[in-house]
C-alpha cells in the first residue's frame, strides 16, 4: 500500500533522494556519473526550499514507510515527478501524476507546463500518453553537458 500525502517541512532530503535515485537510473545516458557526479547539495537545496515556500505544493509517496516517489507543483508548473526505480511499471507515476494536476489545478491554473530532457525518451512517452504536448519552448540545462529541456504544456 502506497500513501501520497502532502510533504512535510522536514522531508525536503528525503525528496531530494527520490530524486536522485530516480534520475541516477534514469539519466545515466545523459549525464554519465562517472563523469559528472550527481549535483546533490543543489538538488537538496532546491527541494528544502520548495517544502518550505507557501506558493509550492510538494508530494511524497510513501511505501512501507519507505519514500517512493515524490512530485512539486507550482501555479501553471509540475516542477517535478520522481519515482524510485524499484517502482517503475506499477502505476505509482501515473497516481502521483495525477495528485499532482489536482494540486496544480487547486491553484487556480486553467494549463500546466513542465521541463523533460530532451534524450529523456521514457519521460517523454509518459507526459505524451497523457495528453502533454510540445509547446515550442527550450532550454539549456544548467548541469554539465548542459543537454536541452523540452517544454510541454497540458492544458486542463
Amino acid at each position: 500500500m502506497t500513501e501520497i500525502r502532502e510533504a512535510r517541512a522536514d522531508e525536503g532530503p528525503i525528496l531530494a533522494g527520490v530524486q536522485e535515485r530516480a534520475s541516477v537510473a534514469a539519466l545515466a545516458h545523459i549525464f554519465p556519473p562517472e563523469q559528472y557526479p550527481y549535483p546533490r547539495e543543489v538538488v537538496r537545496a532546491r527541494w528544502v526550499a520548495a517544502v518550505a515556500e507557501p506558493r509550492t505544493r510538494t508530494l511524497i509517496a510513501v511505501s512501507s514507510e519507505e519514500p517512493a516517489g515524490a512530485a512539486c507543483v507550482s501555479e501553471g508548473w509540475l516542477d517535478g515527478l520522481y519515482v524510485v526505480p524499484e517502482r517503475w511499471g506499477t502505476g505509482l507515476a501515473d497516481e502521483l501524476h495525477g495528485r499532482a494536476l489536482d494540486l496544480v489545478g487547486d491553484l487556480g491554473s486553467p494549463s500546466c507546463k513542465l521541463w523533460v530532457l530532451e534524450a529523456n525518451m521514457r519521460a517523454r512517452r509518459f507526459y505524451e500518453r497523457r495528453g502533454w504536448r510540445e509547446n515550442g519552448e527550450t532550454r539549456v540545462v544548467e548541469f554539465p553537458p548542459n543537454p536541452l529541456d523540452i517544454g510541454y504544456t497540458l492544458d486542463f
